[in-house]
Formats: C-alpha cells, structure tokens, sequence
C-alpha cells in the first residue's frame, strides 16, 4: 500500500485488507486521501465504476474515527432516489465494519424509519437536496440538533447538479446546514468527467474560505473503445436490430424520452427479447424488480432512460446501445464507460439513428467526443427566483425572519452574493407588496397570498427547484405500475384509454380525477402514455460540429457502418452549399433560410436582432432561422448586425417553468429569462462570418459542369 493509505485509521486500515481483501487502493483513492484528510474541499474525477464513492468514504471515515466525531456528521447527497437506494447496503457495509451506521431518506422512506433517524441519528445520512429541505422546514424535525455535529457534505454526480437550478438549491442548503453546525462544512464533489473541473471545484466549494482540491481520476482503460453509428430508419427497426444483435449477451439501451423506451421495449418483446425497463416514472418496485432481475441475468436487455446513466449497478454489461443521440459528450462518456469492466472485454457503444436529424446529431457527437471535447458544465446565470424560494424556506424554518436575516442563512450562496442590493429589494417589496410574504415588527411572515400559491401539502411544493407536471398514479391492484401525464387519457376513440407503462399495455378501468389515479388492468391492446419532454435545445459546440460532419471527410468516418456511410454520403450531396467559415443563405422553393448552425439559443438572438431591422422571421431552429423577404436585403441586413443589436427572444410561456416566477416583480423574470435565453459567444461568432446566397439547384448544376470540364 501508498502512503497515503498508511495514513488511515488503523481500524479501517485493517478491513480494507482482511474484510473487504483489497489488496491495494485505485490510484483516485489513494489521491483523495490527502487532501480530505487535510479538512480540504475536494471535486474527484473519475470514470463511471472508477470507485468515486470509495475515494469519499474511506479517508472521511477515517476522519469520523480519528477525530471521534459523534451524531449525523456525514451528508451523502445523489440527484436522484434510486441511486441512494443503489448506494446504501454498500456505504453501510463499510461504516458498519468500524462500526458506524448509515441511512437512507428520501421520499419513499415511511414515516417510521423517518422517526427511527430522528431518535438515534445514523453517523451517514444518504438523502436528495428535496429530502434536505423538507427535513429542514419540517416543524417535526429539530434541525438545530439534527445537523448540530454535521462535518462534511458528500456530493454525488456533481455534473448533474451543477448543470441546472437543483445545484444553486444545494448550495443555499449548504450554507444554512453551516449555520447549524456552527462550522465550515467540508464539500465532496463526485463526477465523471468535465470540460472545466477547477470551475465547478471553486462553485461548489461556495464563498472561497477554503482550497478546492480537483483529484483526477486514472486514465480511462487501455484499448480503443468499439463504437459504431448505424442508421435504421425507425424504433421499429432498431428493435429488430438489437434482438438479432450480441444474442446471448446483457443489453443496455439508452433512450432519451420515457415515451420510447416504453415503445421499444414493447417491440423488443415482440421479437422475444427478454426486455427490462427502467425510467423515473416507474413506480420504485417495478424499477427495482427490473434492475435486480437484470443484475442477475443473461441474454436480456435493459431500456432506460438516462437515469441509468448515474452509476446504478445493474452488474456488469457486455454491450451499451444508444438509440439516436444523447444531448452532451459528457452524457455518451457516461454510457460508454458502463462497458468494459471485466478483465478481457472493452468498452463499446452502438448507436441506431432512428432518422437523418438523429443521425447527424450522433455523428457531431462522435467527432466532438474524437477531438477529446467534453462540454464544460455552466450553472445558470441569475437564479433570482431561488433567492425567493429561500427566503420563503427560512421563513418556516424559522418561523420567520427579520428582512435582512437571510444574509446570515445564504448570504454567501455565490449567486446571492453577487446580487445588487437593488435587485434583492425589489424583490422582497414585491414579496410584501403581492402578500406573498407579511411584515409585522420588522419580522417577515407568509401573507395570504403566499400560503394560497404555496401553502399546499404543508409547503411542500418549496422543496423542489424544478417545476413537475400534475402526474397521474397508475396502479394494478395493490401495486403501483408508475406515472404518467394526464394527456394520456385523452382518446377520440370510444373506447377506454390503454397506457403503454413499464413495457406492457394497460387497459384504464377508472379514472379519479380529484385524487390521480388511474386504475389498470393488463391488455394486448395497443397502448401509449405521455409526458412533458424536456427542451430540444442543442449546443453550439455540437451544431457546429455536425456543420463540420457534412462539409468535411472528418474523423467520424471512420465509425459509420455501411449504412451510416451510405447516409452521409447522401447528407453531404444534400448540403454541398456547405462551406467552412461561412453561413449560407439558401433560397429554395420560395423560402429563405439563414443556417448558422449556432444553436437555438444564439439563433433566438439574431432572429430578434434581425427582426428589430425590418426583416420577418418566420421560425427559429438549432441550425437555421427562417426568413421572409428577399435574399438580398436579408444579405444586407445580416451584414449590419453588430453585438449590441442582439438581444434574446423571451416567449410569453417561458416564465411557466420558471419556479417560483409568482414571486418575483415581472422585471426580474425578464431578466432571468433574458440571462438563460442568451448565447451571445455563439451568436457574436455568426456575425463574423461572411454570408453567402445560395440556390441548390443552381450549385447542383455547377458541380455536374465543373465535373464535365475536369473530364
């Protein structure tokens, strides 16, 4: 063993090599060692199954002995229930072999083992950042004792977090679990791999009090991993290709809505595929069964979401298959690192393009990924409306507060730091003035108003930073099957509604509006079930790569199968028009259109630009705007625009998902909308390109003469 290792607790020393024979520690979690131990913020990088969970644990458990810490003093934190539930026999494992406990809780923890934690606090608490909140405004749980001996904060798939508003909510918490320890908490960041890790190690680590150590991981294993893009044409087809495929081998199929893994996997087992399935709209006993029987068995295959994209166990694999595309390089590294674990076989991925957009998207992705680009990870800008959801949980925290208390709670959250004065009391007067919040002797209170928007289930809509979509409870019998939208009842067939759920079809029985559930019972009829998808925003990053993919012979090539080649070949001949450095303006059957291939967030903004001079913008997209108009004045306007014209488009609707948006004065919505609804990098790019005109028909012509005259 390192030095590092020799600077465990002896009694962790000792089961490390005779309870669990390990004979030596992975080279991440000798690194972790010591700068935990040092008391140090740590963000650890590591492959998926790269041991992170270890590299936390074992030098953190070696504090708890060496330092006798007492009482709840470790926070394990995961986005997501099933993953806590994946992690804790193993986590408890190891506190038990030194003789310290852990627990789970979460929303699907009875309220029996909830008031076991509360009697005799566990040493580990594994919970989500919802579970977090709800224990904190909870008037059944005494929070001043609960955290008093908290010491370190451990956070699980850091990526997943940081990317959006859940990661500025777990700061917030952060800060206010410090305030009742009444002590600098250590922070733990896990994640796989990052385009700017000294970025999210400085984010997490909150006010900068203390060094944030990034610890990489080992390099990833050696061999070039197999992957190979195919074109299907169809979900139809890609079921057939996967049940003829890798027979005798366990599957893993990536989807990236709940409506098609359902949809597949129904096909899968028409061809007599032993398929699981696995989404977060399942009911957790059918996904748990689904894993477990997976886990354990041979020549099946699993259809999942990207919920089991974040480091489940489902045992090891033999092949990973990506139906179309995943959004990010960060998501396929992900996938691609669930292969490849056992001694002899190497990782591997298949993607099967259902259509030519897919395609394309898939091969961007491939030549981002060859290039050795990972996305760098971004917390949304201007998170005001997380500012008023904490003010609103301290309230009951504390049963109420003073109107600048919250300073002392999340004073230090980043984001609320860098917040004008201005900006924060324009937005508690609005709290007061809408009746949102009250104010009686300088102590603030909810209003009538704020328990009406609320109030509901004791507050319980406070807990979460992201919006959820009324969902309905599916059940058979005494079983819950899963969730799924209240538009999945809607038929103009006269006949009962039949939800396609968990891979099977369900004939709807009764339907309890008031109460959402929806009772069920097996059918072969035909079935489908609905739920809100999420944006189909791309990056400017992947646009542009796949504008590369089509102009250029790239290293992409090289990963195409014969019908992936036979695709492309044709893709390219479609956009011949095509040239590197430029955007093209191409006229055809009476429309024009602008492709910048700069992302829909950058092509918002010079669409509104565009539309300030004078020229009609009929739809915007990833890849082009299009316009009204001739041509040549579009040519002409183009070239004019300059960065101060450009501005972002904020549709009527995009406050809806805005959570807490009610509380905020309708100036401070825009301007958080107007922050995360810009790409002003990749919108500045465009403008500096030149423009060009093109007529398909009429380059198509050239290209044939100029073949004939080099003949």
């Amino acid at each position: 063993m390192a030095r590092g290792f020799d600077r465990l607790h002896p009694a962790l020393q000792h089961h490390i090599v005779n309870s669990l024979g390990w004979a030596e520690l992975r080279p991440t979690q000798e690194a972790t060692i010591d700068p935990i131990l040092e008391g140090e913020h740590a963000l650890v990088l590591a492959p998926t199954a790269g041991g992170k969970t270890e590299a936390a644990m074992i030098p953190v458990l070696s504090r708890m002995l060496s330092e006798q810490w007492q009482g709840l003093s470790v926070l394990y934190v995961c986005p997501i229930r099933a993953l806590l539930n994946n992690l804790e026999p193993r986590i408890s494992r190891y506190c038990e072999l030194v003789g310290r406990r852990a627990a789970v809780w979460h929303g699907d923890v009875a309220d029996s083992g909830r008031r076991r934690i509360l009697r005799d606090p566990p040493d580990v608490l594994l919970t989500t950042p919802e579970s977090l909140e709800a224990m904190l405004i909870s008037t059944r749980v005494d929070h001043q004792v609960v955290f008093a001996e908290l010491r370190t904060l451990i956070i699980d798939e850091l990526h997943a977090f940081a990317g959006d508003d859940r990661g500025w909510h777990l700061l917030a918490l952060a800060e206010r679990l410090e305030v009742l320890a009444r002590r600098q908490v250590q922070r733990i960041g896990l994640s796989a791999t990052l385009g700017n890790p000294a970025d999210l190690a400085v984010w997490m680590a909150g006010d900068g009090r203390a060094p944030a150590r990034v610890v990489m991981a080992e390099s990833s294993p050696p061999g070039s991993p197999e992957v190979i893009l195919d074109y299907v044409g169809s979900l139809d087809n890609a079921a057939r290709v996967i049940g003829q495929l890798h027979r005798g081998e366990k599957r893993l199929v990536f989807c990236d809505s709940r409506a098609r893994v359902e949809e597949l996997a129904l096909g899968l087992r028409g061809h007599g595929v032993s398929t699981f399935v696995s989404h977060s709209s399942l009911g957790v006993d059918e996904r748990r069964r689904a894993e477990e029987a997976f886990a354990d068995g041979n020549d099946c295959v699993i259809v999942a979401t990207s919920t089991l994209e974040l480091g489940l166990d489902v045992g090891d694999l033999d092949r990973v298959i990506q139906i179309d595309a995943p959004g990010t390089v960060s998501s396929f590294l992900q996938r691609l690192g669930r292969t490849g674990r056992r001694a002899g076989t190497s990782r591997n991925c298949l993607f099967l393009a259902t259509e030519e957009d897919a395609f394309l998207r898939a091969a961007g992705l491939l030549q981002l990924w060859s290039q050795g680009f990972v996305e760098p990870v971004k917390p949304p800008p201007a998170p005001w409306h997380l500012f008023a959801q904490q003010v609103m949980a301290l309230v009951l925290q504390e049963n109420g507060i003073e109107r600048r208390a919250w300073k002392k709670w999340v004073g230090k959250t980043p984001a609320f730091a860098k917040m004008r004065e201005s900006e924060i009391e324009a937005i508690l007067s609005y709290m007061l003035e809408a009746q949102i919040l009250h104010e009686d002797g300088g102590l603030l209170s909810f209003g009538l108003e704020g328990e009406r928007r609320f109030g509901k289930r004791h507050f319980m809509d406070l807990v979460s930073a992201f919006t959820t979509p009324p969902l309905f409870l599916v059940r058979y019998g005494k079983a819950e099957l899963g969730q799924v939208h209240h538009s999945s009842f809607i038929t103009r067939e006269d006949r009962p509604p039949v939800l396609l759920l968990g891979g099977r079809t369900w004939a709807v029985t009764e339907l309890d509006w008031p109460s959402r559930v929806a009772w069920v019972e097996p059918t072969k009829e035909e079935g489908h079930s609905r739920w809100r998808g999420s944006s189909g925003a791309l990056r400017a990053e992947l646009c542009q790569s796949i504008n590369k993919v089509l102009i250029e012979s790239a290293a992409i090539d090289a990963f195409l199968s014969r019908r992936g080649k036979e695709l492309l070949d044709q893709l390219r001949g479609e956009f011949s028009w095509c040239r590197s450095g430029t955007t093209s303006l191409v006229c055809e059957g009476g429309r024009v259109i602008w492709w910048t291939f700069a992302g829909i967030l950058a092509n918002g903004m010079l669409a509104g630009a565009l539309e300030a001079a004078g020229i009609a913008v009929k739809r915007v997209d990833n890849f082009w705007i299009r316009l009204g108009g001739e041509p040549n004045e579009a040519a002409e306007a183009i070239a004019k625009l300059t960065p101060e014209d450009l501005r972002p488009i904020v549709p009527p609707t995009a406050g809806d998902d805005l959570k807490f948006s009610a509380a905020l004065p309708p100036d401070s919505v825009a301007a958080v909308l107007s922050a995360r609804l810009s790409d002003l990098k990749a919108a500045v790019e465009v403008i500096g390109r030149p423009v060009s005109i093109c007529r398909p028909a009429e380059t198509r012509e050239a290209e044939i003469a100029r073949a004939n005259h080099e003949m």
